[in-house]
């Protein structure tokens, strides 16, 4: 008897462990709003950028907190006037050109419903016609002001 108790409590134990239903995917139509959102504040900081604004390039895309984390070069910046102010030196300090900036092989991809991944290739076009660019991965979320960088991972080819 207590066997058959043992089996049959060993046979309905998987039913009590039951992993509940993953959430369901948000609709194609609502990913690809979000996407083109994201699509958008990529826009708007290379036009940013482009126009010599660093300041308008920061605040169209990166979260104002001292919690927006920038890797770069082997190093870790944090905090959104840290960051903008590693812009400056590096871009906007004597001798130094900003180029003009463009993003490619874009790839986008909604992680959560307010969290997503970005990744792809910049590049800076000199004056004298050299290129720099490299790799990027962005977090972004979406927050009030909407979708905002928390944290930029770029690196130098």
């Amino acid at each position: 008897m207590l066997s058959r108790v043992l089996v049959s409590s060993l046979l309905l134990l998987p039913l009590g462990c039951a992993v509940a239903p993953p959430t369901p995917a948000p609709p194609a139509a609502s990913t690809e709003h979000e996407l083109a959102s994201i699509r958008d504040v990529l826009a708007a900081q290379q036009a940013a950028w482009n126009r010599g604004d660093v300041d308008g390039y920061m605040s169209a895309g990166y979260w104002q907190s001292p919690d927006l984390v920038f890797l770069s070069g082997g190093t870790i910046t944090r905090g959104y006037e840290p960051v903008l102010a590693r812009y400056k030196a590096n871009y906007q300090g004597a001798g130094k050109e900003m180029g003009r900036l463009a993003f490619s092989e874009t790839e986008l991809e909604l992680l959560a419903p307010a969290v997503a991944l970005a990744r792809g290739r910049w590049e800076l076009a000199m004056k004298d016609g050299k290129r720099v660019g490299g790799r990027y991965s962005l977090v972004l979320r979406k927050l009030a002001p909407g979708w905002r960088v928390v944290q930029d991972h770029s690196s130098i080819d």
